[in-house]
């Protein structure tokens, strides 16, 4: 069956005023950072989930949306979710992680201790769709799943930046633990982990550099 389709209605802006928005965007952006320590300080939870419908706005493969957001506040969740995860770094950082990715991520200090999935007021869990359901429960192949996955995780972080709040992303490996905690069905399948609220006040980043456009951008 054919897709209804209906004019669009773009604004087409001023180059003047493109150029203010991307210009502040982009410099929003630049002061985003990436957060290890929280304030337990609870957040406006509809601004959350603002930011998710936001995240759910993002394109995907044949429209299929096949994300799940799981907005944990319930600190016994929580706790669990951190357990779980510690284990599977410890595991992680005792040997499934090669040489190489140890030397790569050591100069940030990080390891198995993962305080910020207790202490954060928020733990965003998404999930992928591997598969989904017709209305007379058949199984519907989505496509192109990560990527539209990745894309929406994106517009996320973005838009929790763009709200005032911190995020950190979090991606142990595995996380098959998270839909057995959250109770989740058997086509949906971990894809990150986002603690999100406000820095706790001894809260300290590194100092980094990111590559500058003319090392990104390739014009032809």
């Amino acid at each position: 069956m054919a897709a209804e389709f209906v004019p669009h209605r773009f604004e087409r802006l001023p180059d003047e005023v493109m150029r203010a928005r991307s210009e502040a965007f982009l410099e929003a952006l630049r002061r985003r950072r990436t957060i290890r320590a929280y304030s337990t300080e609870p957040v406006p939870l509809d601004v959350v989930e603002n930011a998710v419908a936001a995240a759910a706005t993002a394109p995907s493969g044949a429209n299929q949306q096949p994300w799940t957001f799981v907005v944990v506040t319930e600190p016994e969740l929580k706790r669990r979710i951190r357990a779980a995860a510690e284990e599977e770094e410890r595991r992680s950082y005792g040997g499934r992680m090669p040489e190489e990715w140890l030397r790569a991520i050591e100069p940030f200090g990080t390891d198995e201790r993962k305080p910020h999935l207790e202490d954060a007021p928020v733990v965003i869990a998404v999930f992928e769709q591997a598969y989904g359901r017709s209305g007379s429960g058949e199984k519907v192949k989505h496509y192109y799943v990560r990527e539209s996955v990745g894309i929406a995780v994106g517009f996320l972080i973005a838009a929790l930046n763009d709200a005032g709040l911190a995020s950190l992303v979090h991606t142990p490996s595995p996380m098959g633990f998270l839909r057995e905690i959250l109770g989740r069905p058997e086509n949906e399948r971990a894809y990150v982990l986002l603690a999100v609220g406000y820095p706790a006040e001894e809260a300290t980043v590194p100092v980094i550099d990111k590559k500058p456009l003319d090392e990104v951008l390739v014009r032809r």
